[in-house]
């Protein structure tokens, strides 16, 4: 996925669980609330199946969108005591 600067993908629900991965440039993401979080490359955004989520970016960004039933990503996550 490529936005331009001043790019935006609206205000939507996530069909399916789906993980952004940020990898040039930057930007802002919010879930449900309307608190915004910087992305930058090497941040990873999950969204879970059913949540309401915007992306959007001044610069410009490139990142890949991976959308999947079985997208589980705490498979890959360590866990630490």
């Amino acid at each position: 996925m490529y936005l331009e600067g001043n790019g935006i993908i609206g205000y939507h629900q996530a069909t399916v669980p789906q993980l952004l991965l940020i990898l040039s440039g930057e930007g802002t993401v919010r879930g449900e609330q309307e608190e915004y979080v910087k992305v930058k490359p090497g941040d990873a955004v999950f969204w879970e199946k059913d949540e309401w989520h915007e992306t959007k970016t001044e610069q410009g960004l490139t990142a890949i969108v991976i959308e999947s039933e079985e997208l589980n990503p705490s498979m890959f996550m360590p866990i630490y005591d």
